[in-house]
């Protein structure tokens, strides 16, 4: 299991939100490049970025910061926020990314997926972004209606590898994660799965490696303290 530490950006600064409030933005990290520079030596190996601009209006606002860490550091960076069509996505992997999270755009035009999973395979993942069991949309404020289950399953069928799985609920709150939900989806479907949202502890990290789950993103935690990442990794081995 791997874990992936966590950079919000919003007008170019790292940030945290609560349950996807925008109003509780808070600044937690004075430098995208520095951040990611001490995620590295703490022995990460893939960063988690969220243009929470790109998710909430589709703007590109935050991609310099994005080309300047991989070109800074050379971390392998998968992003995700407004990746909404095909030339978004060739866009974004010509900023160097890595792994491309398609979130909203998925639940809105599924054969944009397909499509996309044929032209760039396991560089494709998708986001689901749930609160009560329900996919939510736009930068978590809409609600779908459609079932994270049948979704994730939809997904899969269409040829997806990775499946980034968020609790609302759970997410900047430091309560570990929904692992009924992580479970339920961990039954359902093959393809490696990315637990995201209140993972705080390495009893979270334990029980999320031993429910079989694939990797798990830190964010809040880390930036507090409470979560230590140097041996969220080696817990997480």
């Amino acid at each position: 299991m791997k874990i992936l530490p966590a950079i919000d950006l919003k007008d170019g600064q790292c940030v945290r939100l609560q349950k996807g409030d925008y109003g509780t933005a808070h600044k937690v990290a004075e430098d995208a490049v520095q951040t990611a520079r001490g995620f590295l030596a703490a022995g990460a190996d893939l960063i988690h970025m969220v243009d929470l601009d790109g998710a909430k209006d589709g703007s590109h606002a935050n991609y310099d910061v994005v080309k300047r860490v991989i070109e800074q550091t050379g971390a392998a960076v998968e992003l995700g926020g407004g990746i909404r069509t095909m030339a978004d996505v060739d866009a974004v992997l010509a900023l160097g990314v890595s792994r491309v999270i398609i979130g909203s755009a998925a639940v809105r035009n599924p054969e944009f997926v397909r499509e996309a999973v044929q032209k760039y395979g396991e560089k494709i993942a998708v986001g689901i972004d749930a609160r009560s069991g329900t996919v939510r949309t736009d930068g978590w404020l809409s609600d779908s209606g459609e079932d994270y289950i049948s979704f994730a399953k939809k997904m899969a069928d269409f040829g997806v590898q990775t499946i980034i799985f968020t609790d609302i609920d759970k997410d900047g709150m430091l309560e570990g994660p929904n692992f009924d939900q992580l479970g339920a989806l961990r039954q359902a479907v093959s393809c490696a799965i990315v637990a995201s949202g209140g993972v705080t502890t390495l009893e979270d990290i334990r029980r999320l490696r031993e429910a079989g789950i694939d990797a798990a993103v830190a964010g809040k935690a880390v930036y507090t303290g409470a979560l230590d990442l140097a041996a969220a990794i080696k817990e997480a081995e």
